[in-house]
């Protein structure tokens, strides 16, 4: 890897493009280094996965809603068009409204892969759009299942170096802020753009796609789940607009009035960014890791450990009354961003949204304790959140910042970097029952390491409600054949909802 010295220059300076970020970007993205067979392997896992977490969500309201919207939309001229999730195979729609409904679904549930570092990041939202884009021109541009391989490849590649070295939650930006960038070069290797293209796509992608993070904070609105969509249809229509010759704020980062010095660290700031060098395989991807539950990442290691404790202290942990208090040490993020350092009484009301009950370690780790188990539907449910002895036992979990457990967390040394910490439950008797755990049970350094048979697991039962099991077989057959796919192939990369098993989900109205 090769690391690239990031700083705000003035505008006398003139920055050459050889000393701009988003021209380092795109020069990952042309690179033709092949893609080494084991990230292969771990792309089909991830689009399996993506796969599975939007059948889950077929039938909840925003993912209804997002797809309602691209279904409003006729098939762009120049290509074939995308598919949509939930949809029929052969109802296509313009790909950046493909990218928009296909990400809601992917993301409304906070239920795929995930890297964290400097930044966090949810990479795989990087696949919709490009996928999107690979239906739409596959004729057109002979694409196979091994540009789009590619492609997927440098999404991964560049959202998580960017997340290594930026942080943009310090700022109060939210985190899809690389992933306009990333989505827009994986587009780009994809169709084999060149440098310049590229490089204008991810200027504009990100001038696009900076927002504050009010969207995860306090009351946490469905629109957690329409940013990262939001992000890659940004992402595609870059694209189309630097095709078409048009160009882009320059230099995006480092200019006297760009990202760095008004939405980050200031004219001040220094960022190192690592990125492959030229002829570098992009392996970033094997640095990311996917979620058994359904919750917040950093809850993940979290609702393991309160499962063990749950089988190993099931007479006490039972009654709320026989606990003095429960705290979780640490990492700084886990603390303010999902714990109670946040300082968000939302994460302790029984009659708040999913959304931000998924966003409540308290919540989290109560209900894991007292069931043993959990599930993206009934553990997030208001008879469930509303329950007495939950509430009781829920008010009493805490969470502090311990610095060991930070310093794992942004740790670069894949294997110690860490997600958990130590819990100290306080009982009424005066005794105490501590624990501790570092990576979630699904981890690759975890208990129960995730391989193709679990993501082929996690399909067939997040999708068994809303698919025939025909449509289950064939998308595990087209998704496994990923990197030999042909043109006519691209287009199976979708799942089609049962008859009737939609039915009942209300299609809202709105402009188009």
């Amino acid at each position: 890897m090769k690391t690239h010295h990031l700083r705000t220059h003035r505008s006398d300076e003139n920055l050459a493009r050889e000393g701009q970020l988003a021209w380092q970007l795109a020069g990952v993205a042309i690179d033709p280094v092949e893609v080494e067979p084991d990230v292969v392997d771990m792309v089909v896992n991830r689009v399996i996965d993506n796969a599975a977490v939007a059948a889950a969500a077929l039938a909840r309201k925003p993912v209804v809603s997002a797809r309602s919207q691209a279904l409003s939309h006729p098939v762009s001229i120049g290509g074939d068009g995308a598919t949509v999730f939930g949809a029929d195979a052969a109802r296509r729609t313009s790909p950046e409204w493909a990218a928009w409904a296909n990400g809601v679904a992917v993301r409304e549930l906070d239920f795929h892969d995930t890297f964290l570092a400097a930044e966090y990041s949810h990479p795989g939202d990087n696949i919709p759009p490009i996928v999107a884009v690979a239906q739409h021109l596959a004729a057109a541009r002979g694409l196979t299942g091994r540009e789009l391989v590619r492609g997927i490849a440098t999404g991964y590649e560049i959202q998580i170096d960017l997340a290594k070295a930026i942080s943009l939650h310090e700022h109060k930006i939210d985190h899809v802020a690389h992933l306009g960038p990333s989505a827009a070069a994986g587009i780009g290797t994809l169709l084999g753009l060149d440098r310049e293209t590229i490089f204008q796509a991810i200027g504009q992608a990100l001038h696009t796609t900076t927002a504050t993070r009010q969207s995860r904070k306090g009351e946490i609105s469905s629109w957690k789940a329409h940013a990262p969509a939001f992000a890659g249809k940004m992402a595609v229509e870059a694209v189309d607009r630097a095709m078409r010759g048009e160009t882009s704020p320059v230099p995006i980062y480092e200019g006297e009035d760009g990202v760095i010095a008004w939405l980050l660290g200031g004219p001040d700031a220094t960022y190192e960014v690592p990125l492959p060098e030229t002829g570098e395989a992009k392996r970033a991807i094997l640095d990311s890791y996917t979620k058994e539950h359904s919750a917040e990442y950093q809850a993940q290691a979290w609702i393991d450990l309160a499962r063990k404790l749950h089988d190993e202290y099931p007479l006490i942990l039972d009654d709320p009354d026989r606990i003095e208090s429960i705290t979780l040490h640490t990492s700084h993020h886990t603390h303010y961003v999902i714990g109670s350092g946040a300082n968000d009484p939302q994460k302790y009301d029984p009659e708040a949204s999913r959304e931000t009950l998924d966003h409540s370690i308290p919540y989290i780790f109560t209900v894991a304790l007292q069931d043993g188990t959990w599930d993206h539907v009934e553990s997030y449910a208001p008879e469930r959140a509303q329950r007495p002895e939950t509430i009781a036992l829920w008010k009493k979990v805490m969470t502090v910042e311990d610095p060991e457990w930070t310093r794992r967390y942004h740790s670069l040394d894949m294997d110690e970097k860490a997600f958990g910490g130590r819990v100290v439950i306080k009982l009424a008797d005066g005794g105490e029952i501590v624990d501790e755990i570092a990576v979630a049970d699904a981890h690759p350094l975890g208990a129960r390491p995730f391989g193709r048979e679990q993501y082929v697991h996690k399909f067939r039962t997040l999708a068994e409600w809303v698919l025939e099991e025909a449509e289950i077989e064939r998308f595990l057959d087209v998704a496994q054949r990923l990197p030999e796919l042909g043109p006519d192939e691209l287009g199976g990369l979708t799942i089609t909802a049962a008859p009737g098993a939609l039915v009942g989900a209300e299609i809202p109205t709105g402009l188009f």
